[in-house]
């Protein structure tokens, strides 16, 4: 029962921190990793710093995957990713990284009906918005993309990736 309410507390955490930290600083993918990272205590700058560029997918083009997505897809392989010191991989730990992508993939899936950005826009504001244009960013975020939109993925996104983490027991010793 403990650990059921300690799991419901990071997960609600890691929701909580992403809507807060996409609302207030923007940049969706950063926005997600800083909130896993500081709902698991595992700060990694390098990690968060390399996130930078992804925001509305990647470059703010909204073309490919939701950068939430991308984010938690970073965020997993961090835990539990192929190490530079064993490329080979003799040991598969990559393809146990695919599998629990999927399990993220398929909550986009479920919730959204696609992981792309634009297709996540189609779906929650009815359009489609191109944000390196000045004008159509000031549209976005009066439709609410910095408020209750973008904000909400970024904090599901962080939700599930915390129970992707928490079911997979990717944190030793929690």
């Amino acid at each position: 029962m403990e650990r059921t309410k300690d799991a419901k507390m990071l997960t609600e955490k890691a929701y909580k921190l992403a809507y807060e930290y996409e609302g207030t600083y923007r940049g969706c993918g950063q926005c997600v990793v800083a909130a896993l990272q500081d709902t698991f205590n595992v700060r990694n700058d390098d990690i968060f710093k390399a996130t930078t560029g992804i925001a509305g997918s990647a470059g703010m083009l909204c073309d490919t995957g939701c950068g939430a997505y991308i984010a938690g897809v970073v965020f997993i392989g961090s835990l539990l990713g192929r190490e530079r010191d064993n490329f080979a991989d003799a040991e598969g730990v990559r393809f146990k990284t695919h599998e629990l992508v999927r399990k993220l993939h398929d909550k986009f899936i479920a919730e959204y009906g696609t992981s792309i950005c634009r297709d996540i826009h189609m779906k929650l504001f009815g359009r489609y918005y191109y944000m390196p244009d000045q004008d159509e960013f000031t549209k976005f975020d009066n439709d609410g993309g910095h408020t209750t939109v973008c904000t909400e993925v970024a904090g599901k996104a962080a939700r599930w990736v915390a129970e992707i983490v928490i079911e997979e027991n990717l944190l030793p010793g929690r």
